[in-house]
């Protein structure tokens, strides 16, 4: 384990010297030149390693079979939702999302069948960076962290407390723990592939679009679809790359 943890920071050091940026550093990215390397290692280990798997897990798995992994790992993530909107201070949400947890564990044998959105128990997607959000922590600086892809330094800190209500925490067998934690991160490549195509084709600078769509994203997240115009501004102001100062300056 050691190991797999140097490996990818070593690279980042390699990289870091040459990864280029396209002027100064945007207020919402200052550490961009390490984001771009980190994104590039992602990327790389992305490309040949979970990207030939994700194709080949479609290939050989039923739609309706991928389907239904893909709900049940959304009906645990639905227990995180439930903390967490408890602890933002939406009982209603909350007890919207264990009523969803309970339909579908035990009508939707352990969650493969969502019965719970046809009974009109509405999903939420709620984590612990939106509960710091709405407790008034900012996002801090943009961050791409290695293996785990985009965040900021708030979300990265959320990942912590975040752990213990994660399905990983509460199985003591290692590999089933192993097997599920795996089996997540295929069927969740998987079903990004289509929106991959789209995302190649369209972005000029692959790594501004991410970073981009997940600030604006988180932003929305954090203010339930309703950005005050204020924040919006704040979001596109710090998204823009001051002017390089000239030379000898």
């Amino acid at each position: 384990m050691r190991n797999f943890v140097v490996f990818p920071v070593a690279a980042l050091l390699l990289l870091s010297g040459c990864a280029a940026t396209q002027g100064p550093p945007t207020k919402a990215d200052p550490f961009e030149s390490f984001n771009r390397a980190s994104f590039a290692f992602n990327d790389t280990v992305d490309g040949a390693v979970l990207k030939p798997i994700a194709k080949g897990y479609v290939a050989v798995t039923p739609g309706f079979v991928r389907t239904g992994v893909s709900n049940a790992f959304g009906n645990v993530s639905d227990v995180k939702s439930a903390v967490n909107n408890l602890l933002q201070g939406n009982p209603g949400k909350a007890l919207s999302d264990t009523g969803r947890v309970l339909a579908n564990t035990f009508l939707g044998i352990f969650g493969l069948w969502d019965v719970a959105t046809p009974m009109g128990l509405q999903k939420h997607d709620e984590d612990f960076g939106q509960t710091l959000g709405k407790w008034g922590v900012g996002s801090g600086p943009y961050l791409v962290l290695p293996l785990l892809g985009p965040s900021t330094v708030r979300d990265s800190v959320a990942r912590i407390p975040s752990r213990y209500v994660e399905y990983q925490f509460h199985v003591d067998h290692t590999a089933t723990a192993n097997a599920l934690f795996i089996t997540d991160i295929v069927n969740t490549r998987a079903n990004l592939l289509p929106a991959e195509e789209t995302l190649n084709t369209a972005a000029l600078d692959k790594y501004v679009f991410l970073r981009d769509a997940y600030l604006q994203r988180r932003l929305r997240q954090v203010h339930d679809g309703k950005v005050p115009t204020e924040k919006l501004d704040e979001l596109e102001e710090s998204l823009e790359r001051p002017a390089a100062k000239p030379a000898g300056k």
